[in-house]
C-alpha cells in the first residue's frame, strides 16, 4: 500500500475516468489519455497511458527516464520498435490483441499502428510516467551544435528542422504536407546527379539508336507515387512470432510478420474522447 495516504479521508480516490484526462489529442482517431498519481491519489508505483491510433500514426520516438513500459494491445495492430543499448540493434515487435511488448526503463522506442482503430495500453512502474521526446531533443538542441557535431550544413539543418514542433507526441502532425507531394520531391532529389560526377560511357551525339526497345517508365512512375516513408526492419538476433489469437473483442486478426507500411493514411471516423489537448 501507499504509506502516505490516509485511506479514511473523504479525499481518497479509488476510481477515475481516463476519458476526462487527455494528455494529447491530434484528432478524433489519434489521442492519448493519461492516469497517474495526480489523477488517482491511491496509486503506488503504477501509471498508464491509454493510446488510440489510426493506421500509420506513430507515437514519436522517446524514452522514459523513470519507468519501464509494458505495451498491451487491446485492439488493432501495432509495432513496438526499440533500440537495445547493449547490442546496438533496432528491434521491431509486432503485437495484436492480447499480446504485449516490454520496453525497459530508459530505452529509446516508438510505436506504429499498422491498422486503423488501434488501441494500446501502456503501463508504467512509476506513479507518474516521465518522458523525453525526440521532437524536444531535436528542437531544443541548438542547430549549430548538431551541425558541428555531425559535420552538417547548419543553414540546411535549420531549414529542415524549422517545421518540427516540440511535444509532437503523435506523428505525423495534423498539418503535415501532402504525402504524395513529399514523396515525389524526395525521389526527385535522390535522382539528381552530383555536379562533379563526370558522365561515363556517353555515346557520341551523332550516333543513332539501333533496334532500341521502348523504355518502360512504369517503375519510375510508381516510385514517384510511393509513400514518403517506408519502414525498414533492422536485422534481429531473435524474432517475435505473434500467437494466433482473436483478442478481447473477438475480431479475427490476420497474423503476419512486421511489414512495410505507408507513413500517412486517411483517418476513418472514430468516436471522440474527452477533452482537448491540455
Amino acid at each position: 500500500m501507499t504509506l502516505n495516504i490516509d485511506y479514511t479521508s473523504p479525499n481518497t480516490q479509488f476510481t477515475f475516468d481516463l476519458n476526462c484526462s487527455t494528455l494529447f489529442k491530434k484528432d478524433d482517431c489519434n489521442y492519448i489519455n493519461v492516469m497517474g498519481i495526480k489523477e488517482l491519489n491511491t496509486l503506488d508505483n503504477t501509471s498508464l497511458l491509454d493510446i488510440f491510433l489510426s493506421k500509420s500514426n506513430v507515437v514519436e520516438p522517446h524514452y522514459h527516464q523513470n519507468a519501464a513500459e509494458l505495451v498491451y494491445c487491446i485492439s488493432g495492430e501495432a509495432v513496438v520498435s526499440l533500440i537495445n543499448p547493449f547490442t546496438g540493434e533496432l528491434l521491431h515487435f509486432p503485437i495484436t490483441p492480447g499480446q504485449v511488448a516490454n520496453v525497459p526503463q530508459g530505452w529509446w522506442h516508438y510505436e506504429v499502428a499498422t491498422v486503423d482503430c488501434t488501441h494500446l495500453l501502456a503501463i508504467f512502474n512509476a506513479p507518474t510516467p516521465q518522458v523525453i521526446l525526440g521532437s524536444d531533443i531535436l528542437s531544443k538542441t541548438p542547430a549549430r551544435v548538431l551541425a558541428h557535431t555531425y559535420c552538417l550544413n547548419e543553414a540546411m539543418l535549420k531549414e529542415t528542422l524549422a517545421p518540427l514542433k516540440p511535444m509532437t507526441f503523435i506523428g505525423p502532425p495534423a498539418d503535415c504536407c501532402e504525402p504524395s507531394k513529399t514523396a515525389a520531391e524526395n525521389v526527385k532529389g535522390a535522382m539528381i546527379t552530383p555536379a562533379n560526377l563526370a558522365p561515363v560511357n556517353m555515346a557520341p551525339v551523332n550516333m543513332a539508336p539501333v533496334n532500341m526497345a521502348p523504355v518502360n517508365i512504369a517503375p519510375a512512375m510508381a516510385t514517384a507515387n510511393m509513400s514518403p516513408y517506408m519502414y525498414q526492419p533492422a536485422p534481429q538476433s531473435f524474432g517475435y512470432q505473434p500467437m494466433s489469437v482473436h483478442g478481447y473483442y473477438g475480431q479475427p486478426h490476420v497474423q503476419q510478420l512486421y511489414r512495410q507500411q505507408p507513413y500517412a493514411q486517411d483517418y476513418p471516423a472514430y468516436p471522440s474522447a474527452g477533452t482537448e489537448n491540455e
